[in-house]
């Protein structure tokens, strides 16, 4: 009798698998957050040690300079750096689910633009200086940019696939940065006060810009944390989410306040920051698997450890001065967007 040759046996993968990775990534998510944290009030271009550090925290003494440096100046931005970075990484987590595309972005689809030309337009025309007078702007501006582009998407008869939401996004942004310079090359003093924010900073954000937009951000937490099981059901198409009994126009309405709610919040406190919202929830699924609910969850914890960690990049590699938080993101995030143009498969979403 002859044996067969040997094969390779597949070897099931084990059900506890997956929720193994799910507790182990999270615990390496909150890690990663607390590390980045603590990088944030430790590094700068003044050296503090840190025994000075936790005194400043816990029993401050404003007659010493160390101490002011750490209330007044890398707390705040850490917690901008938070707060934003939040911000984002929800914003993306929900555009991915909402328009099943794989490289929605708040600022590939327009929406950061929408906020920062009505923003330049709060600045210019109506004399806007403070992150609270902005955000009102910025929301506007995302929900008008977004509402936009899903209806340039809309058109034709496959509705708003991903290609053409990406193409309208694209289109809308060239032409609101267009606008954006036209205001500004007429008003000098809007340019000089646009310039700094516009670079995507979380330096000179004070509580006083972060505190006011905590409430907004709250508000759309919660919705994002509403809308994950909504999402579960979109991403199966729409004819088999309504067959399970989901109302379509409610998720995506759910989705869109969230959004712009989150997007506007934002980009008046940090300014037009891109990519986080797009490489973080595809580091999170890359851990949780499709289930919104947990992508929403790690995408709350990768998105201010992204943007935290990004600041404190910038003032490392380019002391004695440094490189602000939204272009050390853009740079990072540049080769994620290659990599998943040429890998990420719709179904995988």
């Amino acid at each position: 009798m002859t044996l067969a040759p040997d094969r390779p046996v597949a070897v099931p993968v084990s059900p506890c698998a997956r929720p193994r990775r799910v507790v182990i990534g999270f615990a390496l998510a909150v890690g990663l957050l607390g590390l980045s944290v603590a990088a944030s009030l430790l590094v700068g271009t003044r050296e503090i040690a840190p025994g000075t550090v936790w005194n400043a925290l816990f029993s401050p003494d404003r007659t010493l300079t160390d101490h002011t440096v750490i209330l007044d100046l890398r707390v705040p931005r850490t917690a901008v750096g938070l707060l934003a970075g939040l911000a984002l990484g929800l914003a993306g987590a929900l555009m991915q689910g909402v328009t099943r595309n794989p490289i929605a972005d708040p600022g590939l689809l327009g929406v950061n633009a929408g906020a920062s030309l009505f923003v330049v337009a709060g600045i210019a025309w109506f004399g806007v200086t403070s992150s609270l007078g902005y955000v009102w702007f910025a929301f506007a501006g995302a929900a008008v940019a977004a509402t936009i582009v899903y209806l340039i998407g809309s058109l034709g008869r496959e509705g708003a696939t991903p290609v053409k939401l990406a193409l309208a996004g694209t289109a809308l942004t060239a032409a609101f940065t267009s606008l954006i310079t036209i205001v500004l090359l007429a008003d000098t003093e809007a340019f000089d006060r646009y310039r700094f924010w516009a670079a995507g900073s979380l330096v000179a954000r004070g509580l006083d810009a972060a505190l006011p937009l905590a409430p907004f951000i709250l508000v759309g937490l919660v919705l994002a944390i509403v809308a994950a099981r909504m999402l579960n059901a979109l991403a199966l198409g729409d004819d088999l989410a309504r067959g399970l009994g989901q109302n379509l126009i409610t998720a995506r309405i759910v989705c869109a306040v969230a959004i712009v709610l989150l997007c506007g919040s934002a980009t008046a406190m940090a300014g037009p920051i891109v990519f986080v919202g797009l490489a973080v929830p595809h580091v999170a699924r890359w851990i949780t698997g499709p289930d919104y609910r947990l992508i929403i969850a790690f995408s709350a914890l990768f998105g201010p450890t992204l943007l935290v960690l990004a600041d404190v990049l910038g003032r490392l590699i380019a002391q004695p001065g440094e490189i602000e938080a939204g272009l050390v993101v853009a740079f990072l995030g540049a080769p994620v967007l290659i990599a998943l143009v040429r890998r990420v498969k719709l179904a995988g979403l």
